[in-house]
């Protein structure tokens, strides 16, 4: 019996290359969430370097958690996990109103045993995840990805060199050698190419003065975070109820990471493995909130990267975890990693969120158009989930709690397809009801022509 390219362990130092490739895609997504909040509340530098570090470790486990997987906790696919970036306002706003961190880590632990005991009823919504609306929030979350490269690429946000020639240059010099690369390199070394991009890159940004390593030395050599740091967790009913609408939002986006990756290395997600997926991020969730941490969600970065480098095995990405682990003991290594300027990982972003994209369009490309409403449900998704993307303050007037779930382009998107598939092709239509059984539709299709193509089973459209 053949191995499933899933399961495949590769050898020891092809695991460590893949797996340090999928750290360097998700580091600055990883530790932005904590830099944020901690900043946002005027944490002391060395209580924002605990943040980091804590981030760093229970990222490590949730991601093993999720790739190798221990009874009914974790879907077993290459899927990196990190702090959701959903949780960052409310975040901010229950640590600046006087709650505090206790207050922020009481939510996040209620809102981990939420998401754990509402996984099996979102695995029973498996079917309304067509390849219609999966194609259309793989799409989404590239093109939502998109601006988060382009600000990498400017000298990331914020910085004073902002849009520079200079960091676009080396933005694309990066981007230049990873195509490079994939292209003209052998096998190996062309599955590796983000990694070997991100060197270069390195290497080329040190003696133009893009970065530093002076923060290599401040930092100590061995950091262990230890539960409740910050003190007992505290819990507050506004602040629970606005990180339960978090949770809802982070499911919405991991069912459609998880899908994503289950079409990209041709293991179908079934109900069951959803449920044990979304279980997996509560139990990280829990533990973030008991390690000095945040809600955790599977990241759409290393779907780009499983996407390009056609390198499908979990293995890889649990050595992924392994390595986080250790940055996250380790806080000179971590300090290493965090010199990496910004327009290197621009660089590689364009290919990797791209490809997030041009994963979408391919799974859409099985999806039939022909007479039916197909192509306004993608039209309507796409845009709803641009809107936030491309006017950030679009729903600063609105409540919270809508802010929360329509901000994440990923999530609008999603739930727009969600809801317009239903509408289109799953309630009868007029015309439909009006036609006898068995009769030809006035434009020449069967009845239920709408349905073709949106629920065939997956395994036949990958």
């Amino acid at each position: 019996m053949t191995t499933h390219p899933v399961d495949e362990v590769p050898p020891a130092r092809h695991l460590l290359a893949f797996g340090l490739q999928h750290v360097l895609a998700m580091y600055a997504g990883a530790v932005a969430v904590p830099l944020i909040v901690g900043s946002a509340m005027k944490l002391s530098p060395a209580d924002l370097a605990y943040l980091i570090t804590a981030d760093l470790l229970v990222c490590g486990i949730a991601t093993l958690i999720q790739c190798v997987g221990f009874w009914r906790f974790g879907v077993r696919l290459p899927i990196m996990q990190g702090c959701t970036f959903a949780a960052v306002s409310p975040m901010v706003l229950i640590g600046t109103t006087g709650g505090g961190l206790p207050a922020i880590y009481g939510s996040v632990i209620v809102a981990g045993l939420a998401i754990m005991l509402l996984a099996p009823v979102f695995g029973r919504l498996l079917r309304f995840f067509p390849p219609l609306v999966t194609g259309t929030v793989i799409l989404i979350i590239g093109l939502s990805l998109l601006p988060v490269a382009g600000n990498w690429a400017a000298g990331g946000v914020g910085s004073a060199d902002f849009g520079e020639p200079k960091n676009l240059g080396l933005a694309l010099f990066v981007l230049l050698v990873v195509l490079g690369v994939q292209r003209f390199a052998p096998a190996f070394l062309s599955r590796i190419a983000v990694l070997i991009g991100i060197v270069v890159g390195l290497a080329a940004a040190v003696p133009f003065g893009f970065t530093d390593f002076d923060g290599v030395g401040d930092a100590d050599w061995l950091g262990i975070s230890t539960p409740f740091h910050f003190g007992a967790p505290t819990f507050e009913a506004s602040a629970i109820a606005s990180m339960l609408v978090v949770a809802l939002v982070t499911m919405t986006e991991t069912t459609g990471d998880l899908i994503a990756v289950g079409e990209m290395t041709d293991r179908k997600v079934e109900p069951r493995t959803l449920a044990d997926g979304l279980r997996a991020d509560g139990l990280s969730t829990v533990l973030g909130g008991v390690f000095n941490t945040f809600p955790y969600t599977a990241y759409a970065q290393n779907v780009g990267l499983v996407g390009m480098t056609r390198v499908r095995s979990r293995w890889v990405v649990a050595a992924a975890g392994g390595i986080l682990v250790l940055l996250g003991l380790l806080p000179k290594l971590g300090a290493v990693v965090a010199a990496i300027p910004a327009p290197v990982l621009g660089g590689a972003g364009l290919v990797m969120f791209g490809t997030v994209a041009a994963s979408g369009l391919r799974t859409l490309a099985t999806v039939d158009f022909k007479g039916n409403n197909n192509l306004t449900v993608v039209a309507v998704s796409v845009a709803m989930g641009m809107l936030p993307v491309g006017v950030p303050t679009v729903y600063e007037k609105f409540p919270d709690w809508f802010q929360t779930v329509m901000n994440s382009g990923i999530s609008a998107g999603c739930l727009t397809a969600i809801v317009l598939n239903l509408l289109f092709n799953h309630l009868p239509s007029k015309a439909a009801s009006a036609e006898k059984p068995g009769s030809a539709e006035a434009d020449g299709l069967p009845p239920g022509g709408a349905e073709q193509g949106v629920e065939q089973p997956r395994e036949e459209v990958v």
